[in-house]
C-alpha cells in the first residue's frame, strides 16, 4: 500500500516547523486540483499521511508550502516582500505502491528537499 507523506524542518532554528499550512494538488496537464490542505504539528509533519492507499495514484502531484507565513510566524521576515514565500515542489508518482516521502528543509533565504524515506 502507497503512501505520500512530507515533514518541514527549520534549519536557520535547527528544530521542526510547525504551523506551516501545505497545500497538496493533482496535476493534469494545465489543471490543477487541489487534493488536501493540513498544517504541521509540534514535529514539523502531518498527523496523517496527505495520501494513502487507493487515494494515491500514478501522476504528477505538487506540494505547495507557505513558509512566508511560517517565517514572518516565527520573526524571521518582516512584513515586506519576502525572498522565500511559497514554495512549489512538483514531483511524480510512478508507482502508487511505494512511499514517497517529499521533506522541506527551510530557512530565510534558501530550501532544499529530496525524496526521502
Amino acid at each position: 500500500m502507497g503512501r505520500l507523506s512530507t515533514h518541514v524542518l527549520d534549519t536557520a532554528k535547527g528544530k521542526p516547523a510547525a504551523g506551516v499550512r501545505i497545500m497538496l494538488y493533482r496535476i493534469s496537464g494545465q489543471s490543477h486540483r487541489k487534493v488536501t490542505e493540513v498544517v504541521t504539528n509540534a514535529d514539523g509533519r502531518t498527523d496523517a499521511p496527505l495520501l494513502e492507499g487507493a487515494k494515491l495514484t500514478e501522476g504528477v502531484y505538487e506540494l505547495v508550502f507557505c513558509a512566508g507565513d511560517y517565517l514572518r510566524a516565527t520573526g524571521q521576515a518582516g512584513e515586506g516582500v519576502l525572498f522565500l514565500d511559497e514554495i512549489p515542489i512538483r514531483f511524480g508518482v510512478p508507482d502508487a505502491g511505494q512511499h514517497y516521502h517529499v521533506p522541506l528543509l527551510i530557512s530565510p533565504f534558501a530550501y532544499s528537499t529530496y525524496r526521502g524515506s
